[in-house]
């Protein structure tokens, strides 16, 4: 695994891993993480995807994990979801660089199978395998995080963000450190029934309908966050893109619980990973006539 810092096209500097392939590359894997979940997290399946014969790239977004503010804390630190989009181009053009005749495919948990809607790099993605994915709209949350989600919208985050100047999340224990920009532009997202297109116009609505990649979601059963409705919906924002939903739960492999955040754990490498490298080769597989 290499480490190292990359700038962005706006001048923001992220950090970036690189895992190289044991054996022959197959091509580029590039994973966007949840919001609140730092690049370690997707550790062991970045390495266990790069002995499979992916050349691997993590990152965080600007403000978390190893991307932090550099010990100044997130108060007053400016960033929105747009600038998160630019730390997933910079990683993109990173990994595109490096093997530029192979194909690159994008493995995004949560946030980071929405945000490839907003890529001003589209054209470098072979495909998208969205994991635990769909619109974050709260009316189409799972029930349990339904029951308690306008007191969290409503109440929590602008009264929390307001004294903290961030969203203090790992004090609350919910999602994570964010900045206010992130954190009430993700608000605005999640009060609209179109999500980000419903919140941010035309404009947004265009980018996702000129991606053409194939879309790949996957659908956990007992995903105690996203419903298949919402990831649905959220597939829906790529309406130009091949797209295609398949629906997994944790009999499918023979586990007792999967959830949210169970598809990158390393209890499941044998049953379910062998599984997500062979839905990244299918994406840029050639089709039949």
């Amino acid at each position: 695994m290499k480490a190292e810092t990359i700038e962005t096209g706006d001048g923001a500097r992220i950090a970036l891993r690189t895992y190289e392939p044991d054996s022959a590359g197959r091509g580029s894997v590039v994973i966007g993480g949840a919001m609140g979940v730092r690049q370690d997290y997707y550790a062991p399946f970045a390495q266990w995807l790069a002995r499979e014969g992916w050349r691997v790239t993590t990152f965080d977004y600007r403000g978390s994990g190893d991307s932090g503010p550099n010990g100044r804390g997130l108060r007053g630190f400016q960033a929105d979801l747009f600038d998160w989009t630019r730390d997933y181009e910079a990683a993109i053009d990173h990994a595109s660089a490096a093997l530029p005749h192979a194909p690159l495919h994008l493995v995004g948990h949560s946030l980071g199978a929405q945000l490839p809607g907003l890529l001003a790099n589209q054209h470098k993605v072979h495909g998208l395998l969205s994991v635990a994915a769909g619109s974050g709209y709260w009316r189409e949350n799972a029930p349990q995080l339904k029951r308690m989600v306008l007191y969290f919208w409503f109440v929590l985050v602008p009264v929390a963000t307001g004294l903290f100047g961030y969203f203090p999340g790992k004090r609350l224990r919910k999602v994570g450190d964010l900045p206010t920009g992130v954190i009430m532009q993700w608000r605005k997202w999640c009060l609209s029934p179109r999500y980000s297109v419903g919140a941010e116009g035309e404009a947004v609505r265009q980018r996702y309908a000129a991606a053409r990649f194939p879309v790949h979601a996957v659908s956990i059963t007992d995903d105690e966050l996203m419903t298949l409705r919402g990831t649905r919906s959220l597939v829906d924002l790529y309406e130009n893109a091949p797209r295609a939903i398949e629906r997994l739960s944790p009999a499918d492999i023979g586990a007792r619980r999967l959830g949210h955040f169970g598809p990158f754990r390393r209890e499941h490498a044998q049953q379910l990973w062998p599984r997500m490298s062979q839905w990244l080769a299918a994406l840029s597989a050639p089709k039949a006539a």
